[in-house]
């Protein structure tokens, strides 16, 4: 949509970066849960609760320490990243964010490199979504991670036809769930594969897997100090957890032990 709305303008259209776009998830994951964004410190603030050097934004930003110094920090790219923010009270929907981009002009000035940013050549860009923030990051330098699955490409293809075994794949095991149910004359059928809790939190650990590959992998966690991990099935995806509570406070502070070991691990409520 960035690229459509750059094209109508006569601006060339900027690559998909995979190291922004880790920055960028990296980013709303920490803003939503650990809420760095408190006074004095704005949305472009990370917390003390990552393998990142905290920053309060802009307190701490000066020539020598600069918050558009995150990419180099979390990745091998080589320039510094200019970011913009969304947030908003419910789950971020995309047309609400471009909408309210596209009419601010700061924003819209990242945009379509008006203002301040006039002298910029974009050749890279980042950008994420989770729950009530979206975030874009935006780079000159060329990324040297290399390309990026993009939605509507053959290997995206790909990944869909493997989603539908798995979706397959979750649909007969929870009929063998009822199955069994019935059988044992209505007491519930207990799978630590299927065992979801709503209002729980998780933390999960791996996501979007073949049922299979998910199953060894639980078996794998066990033997390695998590003898909760379980397969979660949610829309259609196979995700394994390793820890879970109706307490998110509880949450909060075994998701950052478990980053030690699983720097992406992220909590999931249901």
């Amino acid at each position: 949509m960035i690229n459509d709305y750059r094209k109508r303008y006569g601006l060339p259209a900027v690559s998909l970066s995979r190291s922004l776009c880790y920055v960028a998830i990296t980013h709303v994951k920490d803003l939503f849960i650990n809420n760095p964004d408190k006074s004095p410190c704005n949305f472009h603030s990370w917390s003390d609760q990552g393998t990142w050097k905290p920053f309060c934004y802009p307190r701490d930003e000066n020539k020598k320490n600069s918050v558009w110094d995150k990419p180099k920090e979390l990745t091998r790219y080589p320039g510094k990243g200019y970011e913009i923010i969304y947030w908003e009270n419910n789950p971020a929907s995309i047309d609400s964010i471009m909408s309210f981009w596209k009419s601010e002009s700061y924003f819209n000035g990242f945009l379509l490199n008006r203002g301040k940013w006039l002298d910029k050549k974009w050749k890279a860009i980042g950008i994420a979504i989770y729950e009530n923030y979206a975030s874009v990051w935006f780079g000159e330098a060329v990324d040297p991670e290399g390309s990026v699955v993009v939605c509507g490409s053959e290997q995206k293809a790909q990944i869909a036809d493997t989603h539908s075994v798995v979706r397959k794949k979750l649909k007969e095991d929870k009929a063998a769930e009822v199955a069994v149910t019935e059988k044992n004359g209505g007491s519930k059928f207990s799978s630590d594969s299927l065992g979801v809790k709503q209002g729980y939190y998780y933390i999960i650990v791996k996501s979007n897997l073949p049922f299979d590959v998910a199953e060894k992998t639980v078996k794998t966690l066990a033997g390695q100090g998590y003898p909760n991990a379980k397969i979660l099935e949610k829309d259609g995806k196979a995700r394994v957890s390793v820890y879970e509570s109706s307490d998110r406070i509880d949450v909060m502070a075994k998701l950052k032990e478990v980053k030690r070991k699983f720097r992406d691990a992220w909590m999931l409520k249901l």
